[in-house]
Parts: structure tokens; C-alpha cells; sequence
């Protein structure tokens, strides 16, 4: 995993925070990590100030002693470079390093991430304590894993101050080149925004209304850009003094701030952190695309770096997970292929803004049934060992790009801002988990061919060579609504949508439609199935003569019925390509017909109970009851590879009954084919 070869198996432990404790507690934190079954914790994430009090002046004999008396007790660590928030010191001597926000106002200190990732001198004191700390612990033998920084993006995502101005400026010359070429790129002629020097550019600030939307599409890629340049300064070091240790940062699952793509190339390990909200129903599915992203990113194995043992304390009403939700969802991570389950944090803070955030460890010691569940999910990770490694293929991939993400959001400037592409994602993906069938995210020009059905949600922003790549896949391809809109200078192509995706799919979108809040469209099949277009209809064309005559390579899969649109194409199919000009409230039962066409089953052979979800991750099957309910679970294709003998649950080490796999409530088994 990511050359993580110095804890074997599975992963199991949390952020440990031994500078909130005197030291006497720590010797109850090992010998409990040891009865838990902890084998790796995250240290000093948060550190910064009490590893460097002032500038220059190190102090690591405290870290010295918890690295020391961890590995002593068999637990690896995975160390902070402690650079998530700057030491008070460094603020009150350069103040220009704190972000500032849109309106121009600087943010004061106090809370974490305070820091303009433009800063220089904010990047010089991070790689001087990076490079401190690989030279001190450089040959540790607790060191199993560098963690750099923490959840880039969470608190500061962009910054407007000069400093990142003159970045800014600098980013868009090596992008644009000229300012002739930025002038042609972002469309000044419109509102009368022509520059005649790098100097007039600033970030897009507050401003009386809406602000150019290429500016922000830069903007956006740019600030991703930035604190990617904070990170990688970081890496640089680290490898360079500790060439062998891994290097990772902690995601946060579907985020729109950060390009990941690129962001997952410059590390080792893909590592996430993901807190589904038990009182969501919704919060198995929108993990579980969470995890496949992660595992999509690098293509195998990551690391739930963090998770919440009970409630959190940033929602509004923070609700704790009832009994057995904590192994479930952990059980989730691995089905989809997570190499560990760890948790913020092990011992529960006493004070602080996370100090109601529960740990493995609460207020009320081992005394509690927070602290019995911890101890049992230990005991299951342990019995899970054999999983770690091994892989998930998928035959469906749902396509996610970053750039088009962020002009599909831009805003003030759309003919509707209730697209919004997470929730895109989600309708697609939704079904696919219900069915069991395994899915991967990818950018729109990675190579396809491994897959069978592909899915683009939505892709506004679509350039020619990314239209070559959906050309040249030859399975089954659906492409959304408001699709290949503008080009990479968010500009509409020539003749309108879908620009470089028209001769693919045979259609010229002629108008938007958007349908408004509360309002829906009908929509007929050839077979005379109704559906329901909620959001957005488009009025399309399969033909290029002005009399709307209809190519005839280009089959109608459904037309609209009733209103403006009656009659009209609403879904089209040329050769293996499917385009859909709406927004199906329920996409399933086109969603079975493509996977008809493609050959896709689940992996049970056939449907789920609701709140069933299977997952495969190489040989072994994952089933996992999220509902509240016993299920039953028939599996034929299964006990048939095992000679008709019923195969044994690995958390139990008993063989099934014979017949269906009947699964209690939150209750999981895992078995191996």
C-alpha cells in the first residue's frame, strides 16, 4: 500500500494528541492502544507551536518521548510535519502571512489553516520545520508514514490578499503567456474588460455584480494550484532527506476546492477523510462515492485516515452513531478499499472546539460502550488482515473533471444554478450501489477501454481532445445534459452544445430549458415507460437541416410529452453513444437498460434489499445491512463456486448456513470466493 510495508494487514488507530496530556497519561494511552489493537496513530498534526516556540528554536524532546515510548509498544506512526497551522509567533512577526477573505478582510488568528498559501514566507517556515523534523526522526523506527499538513482546503481554499495577487499574476502568464493571450482567453471585450498590463489583474474580489466567469475558472484552478505548491515544497524535503517513507495528505472525499487528479499524482498514498452524518439516510451512498474516488485516484489501495467513532462537532444538531454503526461504517471503507480504519481522535479532547468530537477513547474512559465497540472493531480489523492489498475491478466508470466542474458552478452567469455537479454524480451513482455494481471515478481523457458502460453525468466543459478520447472508447457511453458547452476558456463552441461531442452523438441542442423549482417535465420512452425531468430539459435537434429532419443513424430512445417540448427528442442514441437532454428524476430504469446493453450484473447476479450493500474487493464479498431492518441476501453464484458449500463469514469464522445470507441490522458479513 503506497510502500507502507512496515505495518502488515489492515490499519488501525487514530490522531493522537499526546501534547494536550501530562505525561503520566501516556503510558495508559499506549497500554490501551495495545488492548484496542492499535497499530498506527497520526502525531503531531496540529503541533507546530510546541515543536518550534520561537524561530529557529526547536523543541522535540517531547515528541522524542512519544515516538520512543510508541514504538516500544508496537505502534507504528504516521508524523505530522505539524505545518496545518502556524505558531502565534510567526503570525505577530510577518501578519501578512494570515488569508484574507473576498471583501478584503484579513482574518485574525485563533482557529487553524490560518495562512495565505502564496505566502513565501509562510512556505520558507514550513520547509525549514519539514525538513527539521526528517532529519531528527529521519531513521526512527516508529516512522512508518509523513502526513503533510492537514485537510488542505477545509478552512482556507483561497486567499485575495496582494501576495496571492502577484501569484496569481504569475500563474497566468505561464498559463496565458501573453497578455494578449489572457485578454482572447477570458473574453475581455465583454463589460469592457480589456487589460493592458499584468499589474491591473487582481483576484476576483467582491465586486457590484457578477464577476468575468473565466477569471473565476482560472481563479479556481489557480488556488488548487497554490496550496498544491505548499504541499509539494513540503514533499520535496521529505523525500529528499527520507527518500524511502511514504508521503500522503488527508482528503475530504467529493471536494470541489481541489483538483485531486492532480493532486493524488504527487503523493504516495491516496489518504481520505470521511464523516457520513448518521442522521442522513443518504450517508452510505455519498461515502461510498466518496471511497471509490479515493480508490479511483491512484487506482488501488488508500487509507480512511479519518473518521468519527460517534457524532462530530462542527453540524449544527451533532447526532452520535448508534450501536454498531462505527463497525459498519468501517466495514464500509474496506469493502471499498481502504487499507485501515482510522479515527479522529484516540483520547477525547477536554477542552478546544473539538472537544464534544468523539474518540475511541471518550470522557468516560473504558467504562463505556463507546470504548467496547472500539475494542471489538479492533478485534475485526485484525480478523480482516488478509484483505489489505487487493483491488476492486470495476466495468463502470462515472466521469469527473475539475475544470468542469468549477465552470458548471460558476456563478450568476448560468441558465440555471441548480446544477450542481455532486448531486449529479450522486443520481447516477446511487442506482449503480443499489445493484452492487462496482464503480470507478475518472477524468474524462484517462484510457477507458477497461470498462464497459461509462457515464458522464455532466462534462460543460469539453475540449476537442477530450471528445477524441469519448470517440475512441467503444463501449457504452451516456453523456448528460449541458454537456460540451465552452472550451477550456469557458467560451461555447462554434454552433453551440455539445461543440466537439456533436458528430459522437448526432444532436444540436438548441435552447436550455431549465425547469424551475417544484416544476417537471414528462418524458416518454419508445416503449412507453413515463418519466419525470425534473431541473433541466433542453430542446434538441438530431438533425443539421433546418426543416428538424432527423438523421437517421440517430435512434430516439425517449421524446418529451406536453408543453413547448412536445414531441421532441429528449434522449438520443448514436452507435453505442447515449445522450439525455434532462434530468430524470429517477434514472434506474434507463439505467437497466444501459447495463443490459453492456453486460452488467451486480455481483449477487441480481437485485439487493433496500439498504443492502454488496461489495467485491478482489475475492472477497462484502455484504452490509445499513437499514434498521433484518435482510436476506440470496446467493446462488456464490455457494456454487464453493461446490455448493456455503463459504465461511471471515469477522465470525463461521461457515453461513446454507441458502441465503441473512444479515441482522448494521450487521455485516465478509466472504471469500
Amino acid at each position: 500500500m503506497g510502500g507502507l510495508t512496515r505495518v502488515p494487514g489492515l490499519l488501525f488507530g487514530g490522531d493522537y494528541n499526546p501534547e494536550q496530556w501530562p505525561d503520566e497519561v501516556w503510558q495508559e494511552d499506549v497500554r490501551l492502544m495495545a488492548e484496542a489493537g492499535v497499530n498506527l496513530v497520526t502525531v503531531a498534526v496540529f503541533s507546530w507551536s510546541r515543536l518550534e516556540p520561537s524561530p529557529g528554536a526547536y523543541a522535540f524532546d517531547w515528541l522524542d518521548r512519544v515516538l520512543d515510548l510508541l514504538h516500544a509498544h508496537g505502534i507504528a506512526v504516521d508524523l505530522a510535519t505539524a505545518t496545518a497551522t502556524p505558531p502565534p509567533w510567526l503570525v505577530r512577526n510577518h501578519p501578512g502571512i494570515q488569508p484574507v477573505d473576498a471583501a478584503g478582510t484579513r482574518l485574525e488568528f485563533g482557529s487553524r489553516q490560518g495562512y495565505c498559501p502564496s505566502s513565501p514566507v509562510f512556505r520558507a517556515a514550513t520547509v525549514r520545520l519539514a525538513r527539521a523534523m526528517a532529519e531528527r526522526y529521519r531513521e526512527h523506527p516508529a516512522l512508518a508514514l509523513w502526513h503533510i499538513g492537514n485537510e488542505y482546503a477545509d478552512h482556507t481554499a483561497e486567499c485575495f490578499c496582494e501576495e496571492s495577487a502577484r501569484d496569481f499574476r504569475r500563474w497566468l502568464r505561464h498559463r496565458h503567456g501573453t497578455l494578449a493571450g489572457l485578454n482572447s482567453a477570458w473574453g475581455t471585450s465583454c463589460w469592457g474588460q480589456h487589460y493592458t498590463d499584468w499589474e491591473q489583474i487582481e483576484p476576483p474580489r467582491k465586486a457590484p455584480g457578477p464577476v468575468n466567469p473565466t477569471q473565476l475558472l482560472d481563479w479556481r484552478r489557480f488556488s488548487s494550484d497554490a496550496l498544491l505548491a505548499c504541499f509539494e515544497a513540503e514533499r520535496e524535503v521529505l523525500k529528499e532527506v527520507t527518500p524511502d517513507v511514504p508521503v500522503t495528505t488527508n482528503f475530504m472525499s467529493v471536494l470541489r476546492e481541489l483538483d485531486y487528479w492532480k493532486w493524488a499524482a504527487a503523493e504516495d498514498l491516496v489518504s481520505d477523510d470521511a464523516y457520513p452524518d448518521p442522521a442522513d439516510p443518504r450517508s452510505p451512498v455519498k461515502a461510498a462515492l466518496g471511497y471509490d474516488l479515493m480508490r479511483s485516484l491512484k487506482r488501488g489501495p488508500w487509507l480512511l485516515l479519518e473518521s468519527a467513532p460517534s457524532a462530530v462537532s462542527w453540524r449544527p444538531v451533532n447526532v452520535p452513531k448508534d450501536p454498531g454503526v462505527m463497525r459498519l461504517h468501517s466495514l464500509q471503507a474496506l469493502a471499498h478499499g481502504s487499507d485501515g480504519v482510522m479515527f479522529f481522535q484516540w483520547r477525547q479532547a477536554r477542552y478546544g472546539p473539538e472537544k464534544f468530537h468523539s474518540a475511541m477513547l471518550p470522557h468516560g474512559g473504558t467504562r463505556t460502550r463507546q470504548w467496547r465497540e472500539t475494542v471489538a472493531l479492533g478485534a475485526d480489523v485484525r480478523r480482516l488482515a488478509e484483505i489489505a492489498g487487493s483491488t476492486t475491478e470495476a466495468e463502470v466508470a462515472l466521469l469527473l473533471d475539475w475544470d468542469s466542474w468549477w465552470g458548471l458552478e460558476a456563478p450568476e452567469s448560468m441558465p440555471s444554478d441548480r446544477l450542481r455537479l455532486h448531486e449529479l454524480l450522486l443520481a447516477w451513482y446511487a442506482p449503480l450501489h443499489a445493484r452492487g455494481i462496482a464503480v470507478d471515478l475518472a477524468p474524462p481523457d484517462r484510457d477507458l477501454s477497461s470498462y464497459r458502460l461509462v457515464i458522464a453525468p455532466n462534462l460543460y466543459l469539453c475540449t476537442a481532445e477530450r471528445a477524441a478520447a469519448l470517440a475512441a472508447f467503444r463501449g457504452q457511453l451516456v453523456v448528460g445534459p449541458f454537456s460540451g458547452v465552452v472550451d477550456a476558456d469557458d467560451q461555447v463552441h462554434e454552433g453551440g452544445a455539445p461543440g466537439p461531442l456533436r458528430e459522437l452523438l448526432g444532436v444540436r441542442v438548441e435552447e436550455w430549458r431549465p425547469i424551475p423549482d417544484g416544476g417537471s417535465q414528462e418524458v416518454v420512452t419508445a416503449d412507453g415507460t413515463r418519466l419525470r425531468a425534473r431541473t433541466w430539459s433542453e430542446w434538441l435537434s438530431t438533425g443539421e437541416d433546418a426543416d428538424g429532419t432527423e438523421t437517421p443513424d440517430v435512434e430516439v430512445l425517449a421524446r418529451y410529452s406536453g408543453g413547448p417540448l412536445d414531441g421532441r427528442p429528449a434522449a438520443t442514441r448514436r452507435g453505442t453513444a447515449t445522450y439525455l437532454s434532462f434530468l430524470p428524476e429517477d434514472p434506474a430504469p434507463l439505467l437497466d437498460r444501459m447495463l443490459a446493453a453492456a453486460g452488467i450484473t451486480g455481483v449477487t447476479g441480481q437485485g439487493l434489499p433496500e439498504g443492502v450493500e454488496a461489495c467485491r474487493r478482489g475475492p472477497y464479498l462484502f455484504l452490509l445491512n445499513h437499514g434498521t431492518e433484518p435482510a436476506t441476501v440470496p446467493l446462488p453464484a456464490l455457494a456454487a463456486a464453493h461446490g455448493g458449500t456455503p463459504p465461511t463469514d471471515l469477522l465470525t469464522g463461521r461457515p453461513l448456513p446454507a441458502g441465503p445470507v441473512v444479515l441482522a441490522p448494521r450487521d455485516a458479513v465478509v466472504l471469500k470466493s
